[in-house]
């Protein structure tokens, strides 16, 4: 019997329940993905994100069909897929290697699939063509792989997964093999597309840029599991641990010296001798807690001449890094090194390495969550 979910135009959602995936047996025993549970809704674009060996590809592996679950399901609109095969499974896979066929013309590449299919001819070419055009890539249709750029050869590989009308699109580390430049530019293609067609979207990488300008929502993993699902800004700005805030991108931590509850969701610290009023997670109020700021939520100015010490809320300039658009400073302090970074530098206010600083923050752009995660 012919198990073969249908594809579809519209969008699907999709459920991890419990998923699970451990490898060898005994004591060689590795759980590579631990009970993870996950509702992605339709037309989303999701990322899993998280550093090498936390389960972010073996999760995408598991949804695809390459890799069988130990335990749990995987549910497409509500139907169990975990017994499926990959090509039962009504999903479209874009891979880093591109996986193109070289002795194959672009056009001969996309149509693979609708032939294999069985696809009437005339149905093919009108697939294909359009699939095609909606790329850019009608006039290189009759190319081979060789004769593309990382770009072109990307595309091509999306326009594949795309002509098969997946109802989700699979995406793992496609962007990895190209340079920064071109990695950017295909972020921007590739939203554009799945917005455009709204097909549901799974997207691995361990690029912090990458997740935070692509998604819809993050789920950030860590050591099989996983340690927070939400929208870019929230993990950036909010996150739930000091992992998060740390894989996500450059955190200044500074010790608090006692927490107060405050109003709803806000907490008193002392920090830096002063008490000042901060948004707080839920559980800080409860745990050792640590405040967050980001370095561009730190601003900074050349200390008064007659006070050129260590202390307080200054310190001495040890590195400055200038960006164009922004500087970064490193600044030692009494409670270590701050990192600060300032935007739209006006060349007379940037503070040179050796001279003294001050340093200051909005304590609403600041974070206090739980020092210890573990």
């Amino acid at each position: 019997m012919d198990q073969t979910v249908k594809a579809s135009t519209s969008s699907s959602s999709l459920q991890l329940r419990n998923l699970t995936k451990v490898f060898g047996q005994g004591n060689e025993k590795v759980t590579a993905v631990d009970s993870i549970n996950l509702d992605i809704n339709p037309g989303e674009f999701i990322t899993f994100l998280g550093p090498s060996g936390c389960g972010k590809t073996t999760t995408l592996r598991m949804i695809a069909g390459f890799e069988t679950p130990t335990a749990g399901s995987i549910l497409l609109d509500g139907q169990d897929m975990s017994a499926l095969t990959p090509d039962q499974r009504p999903m479209g896979m874009v891979f880093q290697s591109y996986a193109l066929f070289p002795h194959m013309s672009v056009y001969e590449n996309v149509s693979y699939g609708p032939k294999t299919k069985k696809m009437p001819a005339s149905q093919i070419k009108t697939e294909v063509d359009a699939v095609l055009d909606s790329m850019s890539l009608t006039t290189m249709a009759n190319r081979s792989p060789n004769q593309l750029s990382g770009g072109q050869q990307q595309r091509v590989a999306l326009a594949r997964a795309m002509v098969m009308r997946p109802r989700v699109l699979l995406f793992d580390e496609p962007l990895s093999n190209l340079d920064a430049k071109l990695r950017a530019q295909m972020r921007i293609e590739i939203r554009e597309v799945q917005q455009r067609l709204g097909i549901t979207s799974i997207f691995v990488t361990h690029d912090q840029d990458e997740a935070m300008s692509i998604s819809d929502r993050i789920v950030v993993m860590r050591n099989s599991k996983i340690e927070q699902v939400g929208l870019p800004a929230e993990i950036y700005l909010r996150p739930a641990s000091v992992f998060v805030a740390d894989f996500i991108g450059i955190s200044n931590f500074l010790e608090v010296a006692s927490v107060k509850a405050s109003s709803a969701g806000m907490a008193k610290v002392a920090v830096l001798g002063k008490e000042i009023e901060v948004p707080a997670h839920q559980d800080a109020l409860t745990k050792k807690s640590i405040l967050l700021v980001r370095p561009e939520s730190i601003r900074v100015k050349k200390a008064q001449a007659a006070n050129q010490t260590i202390s307080g809320t200054q310190g001495r300039v040890k590195q400055v890094v200038f960006y164009g658009e922004h500087v970064e400073y490193r600044i030692e302090t009494e409670i270590g090194v701050i990192i600060a970074v300032a935007s739209d530098p006006i060349f007379e206010e940037i503070v040179k390495v050796g001279e003294y600083a001050e340093f200051s923050f909005d304590p609403m752009r600041s974070w206090l969550l739980p020092a210890d995660t573990h």
